[in-house]
């Protein structure tokens, strides 16, 4: 088995490897595959491991399922999202045979608090039982749309259309607290940062607006739209237990 992956914060990474424990199957970053050109996978079992965007899938994860070629008897997809799961309404290339969701910490702290442990669990209260499900959807090649919790695509698709001005790079800035570590332009899964004079620089008008830049700084030092709510609503990262 094959699990292809895109995390921002680890949630999507931490779900990839506990469907693939079972089977010892190999997890594959859809950031190294974009960077190498890899676009062709083979196996009984291949699944799509994202996090939700606005309702659908990040603008990377969906640029990368455009060119992939996807053999597979099994074919899934699992999305992890906050509020509410509805990647299925923009899947492109081959359709899943089965979708799953997991809900996890919602990463988009323009909207959502994550500056304590305690809102951080509110998030967290249905995750074991939504990997668990998932672990046996795969495992017993359950097809169709299996999401615990979902919004119609109607709903879907006009939210998704909001991502494309809320992804733009001028909304992201960086204060006086930079260190010029360079670490955002390194976690950047987009390339969309360059330092310059020890400053982060955005280079491009638009990002998948993963916020990993946000959550990694190690002095919280860049925010979205000024911080007006994301420095109140502090970073994440998924810790484990």
């Amino acid at each position: 088995m094959k699990i292809l992956y895109f995390s921002a914060t680890g949630n999507s990474r931490h779900v990839a490897e506990r469907i693939a424990e079972p089977t010892g199957g190999s997890l594959i970053s859809i950031v190294d595959c974009i960077r190498q050109g890899h676009y062709q996978f083979v196996d009984e079992v291949i699944g799509v491991v994202s996090p939700t965007f606005y309702y659908g899938l990040p603008s990377l994860v969906y640029d990368f399922l455009k060119k992939a070629e996807i053999k597979a008897d099994y074919y899934f997809l699992v999305s992890t999202y906050g509020s509410s799961p509805t990647a299925t309404v923009n899947i492109p290339g081959r359709k899943p045979d089965a979708i799953a969701s997991v809900r996890m910490p919602d990463t988009w702290t323009p909207r959502f608090d994550l500056s304590t442990p305690e809102k951080v669990a509110l998030f967290t209260t249905t995750t074991e039982d939504d990997i668990a499900n998932t672990i046996a959807m795969v495992g017993n090649r359950v097809h169709g749309n299996q999401q615990r919790r979902k919004t119609s695509a109607i709903f879907g698709r006009v939210a998704y259309m909001l991502y494309d001005a809320a992804r733009a790079t001028r909304h992201l800035s960086a204060s006086d607290s930079c260190i010029g570590c360079g670490l955002c332009a390194k976690q950047c899964p987009v390339q969309a940062i360059e330092m310059k004079d020890k400053r982060p620089v955005w280079v491009k008008s638009r990002c998948a607006m993963c916020l990993s830049c946000l959550h990694h700084c190690p002095k919280f030092a860049i925010q979205y739209d000024g911080g007006k709510a994301t420095r109140k609503h502090g970073q994440y990262t998924f810790k484990g237990k």
